[in-house]
């Protein structure tokens, strides 16, 4: 255990508890968020360290006490059991954690190999997350959509919130990241008049969704252009150029919104999304140059590349990452998605205790 960073975050902690208290923080809502976020990831290292002092000083007072009185003999050596349980829980929070993890994310998903029937898997892996998000009493929104002809998704980004400030500073991001990734899916599809059991894809990507302190963006890297929209907007579909494509040009990255009315909303939608791929891409960027564990999550759709199998015939969910098996598909799609992602987690845990950086989301 590293006392110089224990005592680091523990006044990091009590700097915090005072920012919070002054009212004058929550004149800036975002600001107040923020540093409730990060007041909330430090409270357990707060609480699990003044248990283990408490701890202590109980422990001494019970040797002390014992060498006058025996019948202290057994608190004694109830507490100083206690001990090492305390000080490897400590241990365990002062592991360094996922800068992202009190974060909301930005959620997408793009239907791959398969036609029809993967656009319609793409329907089904996005109410199975807005379920999910619905259970835990989360907030979802459809930022842009494309919907498939039989009602599936070609492609859907959908930003995932909490309500206020997370506890313990887990965020959206810190059980949604293992989502990044190709799924694939084995059924028999509605289009499928023989019954075979076909194989298609759909591709997840996992943003932390980021604030306007996290990213700058010059607006002289930006080209902005307006086109009409093609979708759902009501009236004003196709006889206004109101659908918005923002292309940052030091990245090359392009991102289009045209599921809002107006081109000032589908502007602000996509800002929200382009900041958010940018903050992945510098994140990704920086960890590239000492470890792999963040690579492109998705580099393609394609089946081979799967870190996740659904199998319908079996009523089995798969990830291959971890050799993580179940058969409760039906309940999974429902959004009873903790099982896989407890493993998730506590797979990463491991690999952090071992020494690793994270658990490679690939």
């Amino acid at each position: 255990m590293s006392n110089e960073r224990l005592m680091s975050l523990l006044e990091e902690y009590a700097d915090l508890e005072k920012r919070l208290a002054d009212p004058a923080i929550h004149a800036d809502q975002n600001t107040a968020r923020r540093v409730g976020r990060r007041f909330a990831e430090l409270s357990p290292i707060h609480k699990a360290n003044g248990e283990l002092e408490q701890a202590r000083e109980d422990l001494e007072a019970a040797r002390e006490l014992a060498a006058e009185d025996p019948a202290f003999a057994a608190e004694a050596d109830e507490l100083s059991a206690r001990l090492p349980v305390l000080e490897e829980r400590l241990a365990e929070l002062l592991i360094p954690r996922d800068p992202n993890d009190a974060k909301d994310v930005i959620l997408e998903i793009k239907a791959g190999e398969g036609g029809e029937e993967s656009a319609l898997f793409a329907g089904d892996l996005l109410r199975m997350y807005q379920r999910y998000a619905e259970r835990h009493g989360w907030v979802t929104e459809v930022i842009e959509a494309q919907s498939s002809d039989m009602g599936g998704v070609k492609d859907v980004s959908v930003a995932i919130k909490t309500k206020g400030v997370p506890e313990g500073g887990n965020g959206v991001w810190s059980r949604l990241k293992w989502e990044g990734g190709v799924h694939r899916v084995q059924r028999v599809p509605v289009t499928e008049s023989q019954g075979r059991i076909h194989t298609s894809a759909a591709g997840v990507l996992v943003l932390p969704e980021a604030e306007e302190v996290d990213v700058q963006i010059d607006a002289n890297d930006l080209r902005i252009d307006v086109f009409r929209s093609s979708g759902p907007g009501g009236q004003s579909v196709n006889t206004t150029d109101s659908a918005v494509r923002i292309t940052h040009l030091p990245t090359g990255v392009v991102v289009s919104c045209q599921n809002e009315k107006s081109q000032l909303q589908n502007r602000e939608q996509a800002m929200r999304i382009l900041r958010s791929r940018l903050l992945a891409h510098a994140q990704e960027a920086a960890a590239a140059e000492a470890s792999d564990a963040r690579k492109s999550q998705v580099r393609t759709v394609d089946r081979s590349e799967r870190i996740r199998t659904y199998n319908f015939p079996q009523n089995r969910i798969t990830d291959h990452r971890i050799g993580f098996t179940a058969y409760n598909l039906d309940l999974v799609l429902a959004g009873d998605v903790d099982g896989v992602l407890d493993a998730l987690t506590e797979a990463d845990r491991a690999a952090r205790l071992a020494g690793d950086t994270e658990l490679s989301r690939k």
